[in-house]
């Protein structure tokens, strides 16, 4: 393997580097999400969603060989542990109650995107081996507390671990295509229970005089995002918070990538009552659960727009797994099954770092005993050919 000399740039907006040389190292990886795309994360800092008003300073690390780029990843100095689900904020406290400063602090991470997968696009391994040991290094050279890189890839795990970095592991669930014909067919291969609590929840809406629309990519117009945004807000507020995401943002997805979107507007007496809004990688058959809201209140509704719905969707076009997003036991029911995600963690203080170590490793035994516990509870059908329902416990 050829050894280089790598420049290293850090840059203080994705628009600092091109679009074509950003996707082409992401084409390399084996989980590419569209959510790593050059214009997906140009889109979040040009629509102010995340830019230093909002906490997240741009800082993305690139390595050079002349003019071609060898390996990059988004990292923002984050002034909060806002939007990143993996939650720091213990240490955070443990810091100031220590009269230490705990941010700002560095973050290799989508922002507001907990979706598993590549985080640093790297030509081959050493490449990427020499970028994590670039951000140690300007975390270091700007005295940062810590360094965090979230919902990994195994390679990008790999890398990090052979650096030193510590691992912390989380739990998601998605839904494997077990080859499935239809949605009947998919829910033969769940428990009896299940099943029938399934039937109960579409039926409910199906009561409520509720049905759905679908529009994917181009066809989705200008009013269909506006609605979707209208819902989306309104969940967010009526829980107390502003959106992470504003209308411009999605304004710009519509434009530059839309073939990563497809919409469920639920309409009942001929209204839009409802939206939940999926993302798609065509290319791997992958959709990824996303952002959903709506203006009336329906039993199950919920379920049937975020769950429901999706899944016969990805059933009909052969998608191989739906992704349901942070956190959420409850997916069980819906066959979406338990996956151990990592990230990798660096603390600049010698003494925290001990401390956290020691809690990680506790807190990792009771994340496999968590899966162990899942696994025993896997709502599909006890068979011949797998007599146990495995359960999986790492996205690779």
């Amino acid at each position: 393997m050829a050894k280089f000399d790598y420049v290293t740039r850090v840059l203080n907006s994705p628009l600092d580097v091109t679009a074509s040389e950003w996707d082409a190292l992401l084409a390399l990886e084996p989980d590419p999400s569209p959510f790593m795309r050059h214009d997906y994360l140009a889109a979040l800092q040009t629509s102010g969603c995340a830019t230093p008003a909002t906490g997240w300073q741009a800082r993305f690390v690139t390595l050079w060989v002349g003019d071609t780029l060898h390996a990059a990843c988004p990292m923002y100095l984050k002034q909060h542990s806002y939007g990143e689900y993996v939650f720091d904020w213990a240490w955070a406290n443990a810091y100031e109650q220590h009269g230490l400063p705990y941010y700002p602090k560095a973050l290799v991470a989508v922002p507001f995107t907990p979706v598993p997968g590549a985080r640093l696009l790297a030509r081959d391994p050493a490449a990427r081996a020499a970028l994590v040991q670039a951000l140690l290094q300007h975390a270091r050279d700007e005295g940062l507390s810590s360094l965090h890189l979230l919902f990994a890839q195994p390679q990008d795990v790999a890398a990090c671990e052979q650096a030193g970095m510590m691992l912390r592991h989380t739990v998601q669930f998605h839904w494997q295509n077990r080859g499935v014909s239809d949605f009947d067919h998919f829910l033969a291969s769940l428990q009896q229970e299940k099943r029938k609590k399934i039937r109960q929840e579409r039926r409910k809406v199906a009561e409520a005089g509720v049905n759905f629309r679908r529009s994917r990519g181009v066809d989705i117009s200008s009013n269909d995002w506006d609605f979707f945004y209208r819902c989306y807000e309104r969940t967010y507020l009526e829980h107390g918070n502003a959106p992470y995401l504003n209308r411009d943002f999605f304004h710009r997805l519509a434009h530059s990538v839309p073939e990563n979107w497809l919409l469920f507007v639920a309409e009942r007496e001929g209204r839009p009552v409802a939206a939940s809004l999926i993302g798609i990688d065509a290319e791997h058959g992958v959709a990824y659960g996303r952002y959903w809201g709506a203006l009336e209140r329906v039993d199950c509704l919920h379920f049937e727009a975020c769950y429901y719905q999706p899944l016969a969707w990805c059933i009909e076009h052969g998608f191989q797994r739906f992704e349901g997003g942070a956190q959420g036991e409850h997916k069980m029911a819906r066959a979406l099954l338990p996956v151990r995600t990592t990230s990798a963690h660096w603390l600049a203080h010698p003494a925290f770092a001990d401390a956290v170590e020691r809690f990680l490793q506790r807190e990792g035994d009771g994340i496999g005993q968590y899966l162990e516990h899942l696994s025993q509870r896997s709502p599909l059908k006890v068979t011949a050919a797998s007599p146990d329902a495995p359960v999986p416990h790492n996205r690779e």
